[in-house]
């Protein structure tokens, strides 16, 4: 995990986010103090003590390192100058002995290091405390402590709201429904938050309570909802049979059993007679670009699926599909605008190759991606930083403008307010089935 590019923070909004960290004043949150990470190092510099700063540059783990000795030579081309640093230490006296309020060390370490990675103002890299780092870890597992529902953030608001509380758990149990704004988690703010954080507020130790206080557009409703986080298990593939033999995958996300429990369920739907597939990628926000690749090659012929770019215009992470291909039927993907980074190189290539019908409405159009860096010895604080464009097919990317489908369908409102939707209520799903049907009877 600690080396693949991934990307599982689908909804953030492009400008710089503030970074609700209690105790913080407002100046560190949004990154003003962003490069202000030194306070850490004045110190050390002002005793002469090296600095090490130590990066993951390849799955063997490689270390780049820059050293200054005695007398804090430092290039001053660097964010960390020695002006910088003799500013940071000033500060750090002015609040020993001025600041009225109590300080704490390590929340306001975490504000300095949040804000000058949020100070790039690229909505996808971010710094991650140890809590954070679990919780990124977690969430691409497909299992952990929570309440059962995917949360999506506005790209220009930094809203958050519940996207989908999965079916039997405590989130669907407690009454929460898609489109719910989440304003706070027990008593923060989350709005404009960086949503790992507040998927990191969310979960916690089973047996015990969040207090979600949510608005509910319909009825112009605020309500204060309490959930029991619990343990939570959620496939991320869901196979089912429709009629007429179309066979029909859910996939939520792209995490390291999916493509494992997408080839099975394809394979089982095969035994079942199935001659004809939707494949469903609504609100999923992507995942690990192996897995998708996986997938790919086993249902594509033979092409190229992928390849990265960085900022010096070296290609790396060359996918292609050998030329055995499993997808031999009429497809149909189904999107929607919270359809993400990998999913969007799935149903790109899907798209690209020829190989089935895209339906729904245009993606959200995330064609960069991250790579983490540890930040420390131990492994538990990261950075996730934008390393490359992706392109899918060839030479398509589809940062901001996504995948146009073939067929544009809006969901009705009545059914975006369903927690399951039924198959008859889900128009995206019919004209899936219309399409379908249609190219089984020309066959």
């Amino acid at each position: 995990m600690d080396n693949q590019w991934e990307q599982r923070e689908m909804w953030q909004p492009e400008e710089p986010r503030k970074r609700h960290r209690s105790g913080f004043g407002a100046g560190v949150l949004v990154g003003v103090l962003s490069t202000m990470l030194v306070v850490l190092l004045a110190g050390a510099v002002a005793a002469g003590a090296y600095i090490t700063l130590r990066r993951g540059t390849g799955s063997q783990g490689d270390t780049a390192e820059r050293q200054t000795g005695q007398g804090g030579d430092l290039d001053t081309g660097m964010t960390w100058n020695a002006d910088l640093l003799s500013q940071a230490a000033m500060i750090d006296t002015y609040l020993d002995e001025y600041y009225m309020y109590e300080v704490d060390r390590e929340e306001l370490r975490d504000g300095m290091l949040s804000g000058m990675v949020a100070a790039l103002g690229d909505p996808y890299s971010e710094y991650y405390n140890e809590e954070e780092l679990s919780s990124f870890h977690d969430s691409t597992q497909g299992e952990y402590v929570g309440i059962g529902a995917a949360v999506s953030q506005e790209r220009s608001s930094g809203i958050v709201k519940i996207s989908r509380p999965y079916e039997g758990t405590p989130s669907a149990q407690a009454g929460l429904l898609p489109g719910d704004v989440i304003i706070a988690v027990d008593d923060t703010q989350v709005t404009g938050m960086d949503l790992n954080q507040v998927v990191g507020l969310i979960k916690g130790e089973e047996g015990t309570t969040v207090m979600m206080h949510i608005y509910r557009e319909e009825g112009n409703q605020y309500l204060d909802i309490e959930v029991t986080r619990a343990q939570v298990e959620i496939p991320t593939v869901i196979p089912k049979m429709l009629e007429g033999n179309i066979g029909y995958l859910e996939v939520t996300g792209f995490d390291g059993v999916t493509a494992k429990q997408f080839i099975s369920a394809y394979e089982s739907l095969q035994g079942q007679g199935m001659e004809a597939v939707i494949v469903d990628l609504r609100d999923n926000g992507g995942g690990l670009v192996d897995t998708v690749e996986e997938m790919l090659d086993f249902l594509l012929p033979e092409g190229t699926i992928f390849y990265a770019q960085d900022k010096n215009g070296e290609k790396s992470m060359i996918y292609e599909s050998d030329a055995e291909a499993a997808l031999d039927i009429p497809m149909v993907v189904l999107v929607n605008g919270n359809t993400a980074s990998a999913s969007e190189i799935f149903s790109g290539n899907i798209q690209a190759f020829g190989k089935g019908t895209i339906v729904g409405t245009t993606t959200y159009g995330k064609g960069v991606m991250q790579q983490l860096f540890y930040t420390n010895e131990e492994r538990t604080a990261a950075v996730k930083l934008t390393v490359a464009d992706y392109y899918i097919n060839g030479d398509k990317n589809v940062n901001g403008g996504g995948i146009v489908p073939d067929v544009e369908v809006e969901l009705s409102e009545e059914a975006s307010r369903l927690v399951d939707i039924p198959e008859e209520d889900d128009n995206q799903l019919q004209k899936g089935i219309e399409i379908l049907k249609g190219q089984m009877a020309g066959n």
